[in-house]
């Protein structure tokens, strides 16, 4: 009997045929699960980018925030924009000073209850010999002024921190006399008293300069006053017109060109008209040279030209010119007694808010050092403090 043998070339063996073609995945089925794969991974990307927003970002932002808190998160309060400027020295230029300075509110009426004060600014060479006589003058009444200094650059006040002259100097440069530089240490003493939004009159003086009454009616007669005192005369002799350059015309014409004493006394409007001026300067500063004694004309010509109703026409710092000479005459020991005040006093009449008045002076000059002991002695009795 023969066996019929098949080739393995013409056929399998159908179990393992069936084994084989069970086990192998087909196309559609790996596709799922690359799919499903995919679906996995972006989920636990999207969980992930979530938790660290929630979580790491709010963190960083939340270690981040104070560094630049301490920068920029300055309070916007009024408060920022009144109060004075607690350092004088500071490092503005005269232009960016005038500029900042010639700030002015539109609406009048403040809204905080403003206490005026008076800004007295001493422009001096160096030391303050009278500076106790001040002192006494200003004590126990604090609020009600302020205190500037202008002295030589080079010149470093030692004031006690109990002093009012404590660390009121202002930046100084070099200023000569009759020269503009001396009128540029008068406008940075003044754009410096302007930075305080409560200095409403502006007083300057001498390291020579007393006052004559104690600080209440200083206080008084200044503040109650329509005008503001500064001399602006039409002097038509050689020291008068006779200094007027006719190439400062048209900005400054012979019949508006004025001579007054270089210590005045001004508010605050008119603080803010010199300070920001730069049509007159440019003509006083090149055409009024010596013998045109820019101190004596400038601030007269360019204010009567501006603010002429404004203008008592006189100064209240009384000084003496019966001896003669380019400099009024100077006081020691030997002058200061009660005769010496009666005299300064009396035989004085001027117009004082539009009435006659004997009060004409609030000040004087010039006294020497050596007056300082006789000064504070006779002080309570002649002066009233």
């Amino acid at each position: 009997m023969q066996s019929r043998v098949v080739p393995l070339e013409e056929g399998k063996d159908p179990a393992v045929s069936i084994k084989a073609s069970q086990s192998k995945p087909s196309p559609i089925r790996l596709l799922q699960l690359f799919l499903l794969f995919l679906a996995v991974c972006i989920s636990f990307s999207i969980i992930s980018m979530y938790t660290i927003k929630r979580s790491g970002v709010q963190t960083a932002g939340t270690t981040v925030k104070p560094a630049f808190k301490h920068c920029f998160d300055e309070p916007n309060t009024l408060d920022r924009w009144i109060r004075r400027p607690s350092n004088l020295l500071h490092k503005m230029s005269d232009e960016e000073l005038f500029w900042r300075a010639s700030f002015v509110p539109r609406i009048k009426k403040y809204p905080f209850k403003r206490v005026p004060k008076i800004a007295f600014m001493f422009l001096t060479k160096g030391p303050l010999p009278l500076a106790p006589l001040w002192e006494k003058f200003l004590k126990g009444h604090e609020g009600l002024y302020s205190v500037y200094i202008h002295s030589l650059p080079t010149f470093e006040a030692k004031f006690p921190p109990s002093s009012v002259f404590h660390r009121r100097q202002i930046p100084s440069q070099i200023s000569e006399w009759g020269r503009m530089s001396m009128c540029d240490a008068e406008r940075r003493l003044l754009a410096n008293a302007l930075l305080d939004i409560l200095n409403e009159r502006f007083v300057l003086v001498s390291e020579s300069c007393i006052p004559l009454f104690n600080f209440t009616f200083v206080y008084g007669y200044i503040m109650r006053s329509k005008h503001s005192f500064i001399g602006a005369f039409d002097d038509h002799g050689p020291y008068g017109r006779g200094r007027y350059n006719e190439n400062m015309a048209p900005e400054v014409n012979i019949t508006n060109w004025r001579k007054g004493s270089q210590w005045f006394e001004i508010n605050r409007k008119l603080a803010v008209n010199i300070v920001e001026d730069t049509t007159f300067y440019p003509k006083f500063e090149e055409f009024c040279k010596p013998h045109c004694y820019v101190d004596e004309h400038y601030f007269p010509t360019m204010l009567t030209v501006r603010t002429a109703p404004l203008l008592a026409n006189r100064t209240l710092t009384w000084v003496d010119w019966s001896r003669g000479g380019a400099h009024p005459a100077t006081f020691g020991r030997a002058d200061i007694k009660e005769e010496f005040f009666k005299k300064v006093h009396e035989d004085k009449h001027c117009i004082y808010n539009n009435q006659s008045t004997s009060i004409c002076f609030l000040f004087a000059r010039k006294f020497a050092p050596s007056a300082l002991e006789p000064l504070l002695h006779i002080s309570r009795n002649v002066l009233g403090f």
